[in-house]
């Protein structure tokens, strides 16, 4: 049995965007993880996990 991703979730300190990162990307984004795809700043780091309830309040950046 699998849990799926695990996932990383933020807020844009700027424009208050949700979003999340799944953590197998992080080697694709390098230094760029966990930055808001709309302002390009450094995210709020919230919680992590496999998705929760709450999952489709974020967008998922690819």
């Amino acid at each position: 049995m699998t849990w799926g991703p695990l996932m990383m979730y933020y807020h844009c300190p700027k424009c208050g965007m949700k979003f999340e990162y799944a953590l197998d990307v992080m080697v694709e984004f390098g230094d760029k993880f966990g930055h808001c795809p709309k302002c390009d700043v450094m995210g709020v780091y919230e919680k992590e996990g496999a998705r929760q309830p709450d999952d489709k309040e974020y967008f998922e950046v690819e």
